[in-house]
């Protein structure tokens, strides 16, 4: 019993550590004139529109911006998870 505990404590130390790395990387996309930046928690940290969008061509570039940026944030993370020895030492 004693050793699923130290176990839990241990995948939540280590998940503590990956989110602090995780915090530093950043990603951006570009997609018809408005550009997103994303950090490695998912968290948006910045949004720009361009000059002379119709609202139709905000949205639509902006949902582009947010997936494309997103799936590259989610390559960054599994890379680092990887290197950073993911959570097969915990069975996972």
């Amino acid at each position: 019993m004693f050793e699923k505990l130290k176990q839990i404590k241990d995948l939540r130390s280590q998940a503590k550590t990956m989110q602090s790395v995780l915090a530093t990387e950043s990603v951006t996309a570009e997609k018809g004139g408005v550009t997103v930046t994303l950090n490695g928690n998912l968290e948006v940290t910045a949004f720009v529109i361009g000059d002379g969008m119709t609202k139709a061509q905000i949205e639509k570039a902006s949902l582009d911006a947010v997936n494309e940026a997103v799936k590259k944030a989610q390559k960054v993370i599994a890379q680092k998870m990887q290197a950073m020895g993911g959570l097969s030492q915990f069975g996972l």
